[in-house]
Parts: C-alpha cells; structure tokens; sequence
C-alpha cells in the first residue's frame, strides 16, 4: 500500500516539474522507501501518532470537551482520553486531523518565514502535550523532538547548516504518507471493531459501516498528500 500511495503521487508530479526537482523526489522516494520498515524512521512514525492524538484532544477542546490525557504506544498504537466534547466531530479529527498537519508541514516548508512559524507550532504542541501525557514513551517522545528541533532551529540561526526546512518538510511528508497507510491498515484492510472509524459507523446516521469510512477518509487523506507533495514542489521549483 506505502509503495503505491508514493509511486502514485510521483507519477502524476513528477512530470510537471523541473529535471532537478525530479531528482530530489526520485532520490526522496527511495530513501524512504528503502528505510520505511527500519527503526530509523519510528520516531517519525510515532509523531504521526502523536499528531494523530493531538488533533482529537483539539477536536475535543474545540467542541467544549475536556482532555484527560494522551498515551502513544511502541506498536504505532495511542489513545485520547476525552469527557464531553462533541463525538462525531472528535473521531474523524485523528486520522483526517495528522493527514491536514502533513501537508501543512510540506506547505509550510517552501518557505523560510512559513517554516519558522510551522517549527514554533510544533514545538508549543509537543510542550502542551508533555503536561497531558500518560505514559513516558510519549514523555520521551516530546522531549526528545523538542530538543531535536531546537537544536534544528539554533543551528539555522546561527550556522551555515540550513536545515529547519528539510526537516519540516521530512516531518510533513512522512506524516501524510504514514497517515495513509494507516487508514488503510486500521481501517481498510483488516476491521477492527475498536477503531475510530467503526465507533463512527455507530454514532452516523448514514448506512455506512467502519470500512466504508475508512475509504472515505483514506481518500480525503490521500487528496491532502498529493494535494500538498504536488503544489509544495511546483512552489519549490
């Protein structure tokens, strides 16, 4: 499924763009493709998590709910603790709520301000997260990317290593592309009578069922990556 989600989005970019942004996306793709399976890239896909929970406890807050806590697990599992708050908006937040952040990542990498502005976010989330956290691996998980990205930031500031960019637009693109995957994991192709999308099913008046949901979050989750990959390279180009 990662392997089509990425050749898709490259055939249909690719040809728009310049010889050299085609080989950053080729030489991009490959990496990580070749790592997607390696512990190199779990703290990535924790994030994503994070992000994932992140955006039900905002959807909760959001509709007058309260946050009890936040727990991400080692198996790229996590679970919000919410009371009151409005469901049937809480529930899509996580999957669809971690695709938006990507391709706002990814958008807000093309430009220097923009990435600024996008690192500060993030590092304030991580820093509100940490007060709500429930378990040390999503501790650690925070204080470990907020040092990550300071010491990012410090170097942009006051070196020649200018890579706060990159490393926005790493986070975003692997955000959306995990987020992908894992509607379609969790949702699609195996049922899981816990998750989010089939909770949905019970709440939705609409004759779906989880499955169905799933679909139509994985392709709303698919538009925001080849949506953001496509108009953050031509704008890079």
């Amino acid at each position: 499924m990662f392997s089509f989600c990425f050749s898709l989005v490259l055939r249909k970019a690719i040809p728009f763009l310049p010889v050299k942004s085609r080989n950053r996306v080729k030489f991009l793709a490959s990496v990580v493709y070749s790592l997607w399976r390696t512990v190199l890239l779990t703290p990535f896909k924790l994030i994503t998590v994070f992000l994932h929970e992140t955006s039900h406890a905002l959807a909760c807050k959001l509709t007058c709910g309260d946050v009890e806590g936040i727990q991400v697990h080692a198996n790229e599992g996590g679970v919000t603790q919410t009371r009151g708050g409005i469901y049937w908006i809480i529930l899509p937040a996580g999957y669809l709520g971690s695709s938006f952040w990507g391709m706002v990542f990814i958008l807000a990498s093309t430009n220097l301000i923009t990435t600024r502005i996008a690192a500060g976010c993030f590092l304030l989330a991580l820093v509100v997260v940490l007060f709500v956290a429930k378990n040390w691996l999503l501790r650690g998980l925070c204080i470990g990317f907020i040092i990550f990205i300071a010491i990012i930031w410090l170097l942009q500031e006051t070196t020649k290593v200018h890579i706060l960019r990159y490393v926005i637009l790493f986070i975003g693109v692997m955000n959306s592309l995990f987020s992908v995957y894992d509607i379609y994991d969790d949702l699609i192709s195996r049922r899981v009578h816990s998750s989010d999308a089939e909770k949905f099913a019970e709440i939705c008046p609409c004759p779906c069922n989880g499955v169905a949901w799933g679909v139509i979050w994985g392709l709303i989750s698919f538009t925001f990556l080849c949506g953001s990959i496509y108009l953050g390279l031509v704008i890079l180009s």
